[in-house]
Formats: structure tokens, sequence, C-alpha cells
């Protein structure tokens, strides 16, 4: 496999995210989703839980979809060609960075590839280059939902990337918290990477700590996140077939500091829909509700019903 071109010039990334996202809300283009937030704790993690109080335009935008699909009688794909008022740089010879069109956080990043991909395949070398050359431009949160189960609305491939913090108040990312006490089923290695697992997670995942140096060389980076992530995967049971294609459906989370993996059972639970940032502690739900079930049933225990016991 080549090595593919960085096309993505350093320390230019979050200049233009926040120009393309001034021009995007001017046309008309980018159309947040306005929420109110609180913090409910649970398992020793103060939950981000997010109200969406207004879902009518995103809700328009599926049934758009939806008839377009039908009409055509082929998936509409938004990603081919993708919106040019959402773009914000090249990152590679094979991944275009956009806004996520419908954000629920500011300056909300899609790293897609140029050709199409299927959702439900792998990671690949490629996908991590992009992803390491975005995370050295400065903090931020990396995953990506592999597949419908779990929480995936597109099938074109995509990551997705939000800065850091993700709020104002509170810890960077929620569930971090609890990666201190993470136990590793043996000494660590030489290189000082190895598998361990979160006595405060009570399903199925593999945890792998990064070194944050790595950003400096985002190919070099890309090749040992390709071989950590591919042996994290075989720890939790998911494994290729058909080529590439994914065994079952998983979330993965990545920082410049760490990597988690959690394999899904299921895309929902009581009508509350979960993707990666779930794992991260950051949650969504539709009206005070669900806001209700969630603090009767527990944030824990949710995500705990959507993933792999």
């Amino acid at each position: 496999m080549t090595q593919e071109k960085i096309l993505l010039q350093p320390g230019t990334l979050w200049q233009s995210v926040r120009e393309r996202t001034e021009y995007a809300y001017s046309c008309g283009a980018l159309l947040s989703i306005p929420t109110e937030f609180e913090f409910v704790e649970d398992g020793g993690v103060k939950f981000l839980v997010r109200i969406l109080s207004n879902l009518v335009r995103k809700d328009a935008a599926k049934q758009k979809q939806v008839e377009q699909s039908a009409k055509s009688g082929k998936d509409f794909n938004p990603f081919l060609p993708y919106d040019r008022d959402l773009y914000v740089a090249d990152i590679s010879e094979t991944h275009v960075c956009i806004l996520n069109k419908f954000n629920v956080v500011d300056h909300h990043l899609l790293i897609i590839t140029r050709a199409f991909e299927e959702q439900e395949s792998l990671l690949t070398l490629e996908d991590f280059a992009a992803m390491w050359a975005c995370l050295a431009e400065g903090e931020g949160l990396a995953f990506y939902n592999g597949g419908q189960v779990a929480g995936a609305s597109q099938r074109h491939k995509h990551l997705q990337i939000v800065p850091l913090p993700l709020t104002t108040t509170g810890a960077a990312i929620p569930i971090q918290s609890l990666f201190a006490a993470a136990e590793f089923p043996g000494a660590m290695p030489a290189a000082g990477y190895a598998y361990a697992s979160i006595p405060g997670l009570p399903f199925t995942h593999a945890f792998v700590p990064l070194d944050p140096n790595w950003a400096q060389s985002p190919q070099t980076a890309a090749k040992t996140t390709l071989e950590l992530y591919h042996a994290s995967l075989k720890t939790v049971g998911i494994s290729a077939v058909d080529g590439n294609k994914q065994s079952s459906g998983y979330n993965f989370l990545a920082t410049r500091e760490w990597m988690l993996i959690v394999p899904r059972s299921q895309e929902e639970f009581q009508g509350i829909s979960v993707n990666s940032l779930g794992f991260a502690g950051a949650l969504l739900v539709r009206n005070q509700q669900q806001m209700q079930f969630l603090k009767d049933y527990g944030p824990m225990n949710l995500l705990k019903s959507v993933a792999r016991d």
C-alpha cells in the first residue's frame, strides 16, 4: 500500500473551520440544532445530556432523502457530491473535510472519503492518516460510528471530529474520568502500549493509551494506530468479512492520548439513540420525558443496554 500525501497545510484547519462556519451560516447551508443541556451523574461520570429542542429541519431533511431515494431507485448520498458551501479543507488525496450540516456541537467536522466506501467497512491506513492530520491541529475527539447499529445515519464512510472541551464547563470528555483506573492484563510492554479494560464500564470494550507526540507525523502515527485498531477489534470479537467489511457494529473514539472501541448490540433503547459520543459521556434526548427516563434508568445503564455484554 502506497503512502498517501497529506494535503492539509499545518496550522490552517481551525481558522478555515471558523471562516467556513461564518460563511455557511450566512448562506443558510449550516443548520445548527439548538439544545439545552444538564449534567446527570452516574457511575462516577458527570454525563453531559443535551435536549434537542428543535429537530424539525433535520427530520425534514431525512424525509427528503427517503423521497429522493425512492424516486431515483438508489440511496441518496449527501457526500457525492458534498455541499461546497460546507467545504473546509482537503485533508489528503483520499479524504476531504466538511462541516456537519446539522451540528449540535460547534465546529463539528466530517472527514469523508472522496470515493464512496461503505460505512460498515473497517477503517484503513488512509482513514487514520486523515484523522491524525486533523488531530495534529488541536485538541479534538475523533469518532467513527461503525454501521447503523452504532448510530451511523449515512452509508458513505465518514469519520467525525469535534473540538475539545465538549462544553465550557465540566470535564473535556466526561467518560475520561474513569480512565485513570484502567486495568492492564499484564505488565506494560517496552513500547508502552497495551490493551486495557476500564473497571467502571459495564460492557465489552477495548481501551488503548496513545502517544500524543504521534501527531507530529500523521502518516507514521496512522501505521501504528491501524495495528492497534485491528488488535483491539480482535479482543472484542470483531473481524473483517467479505474483504474489509466489519463482522458487527461498533463505536470507535480517539484523542491524541487514547483509543476506545465498543461493540454494539442495538442502536437505541427506549427511543434514545446512542452513537459514539454517548460513549464519551455525551448523550442526546428529544424531550423532557426522555430526560426523566434517562435520570431514572441511569446513563451508564443506557450505554450497557445498547453495547454488547
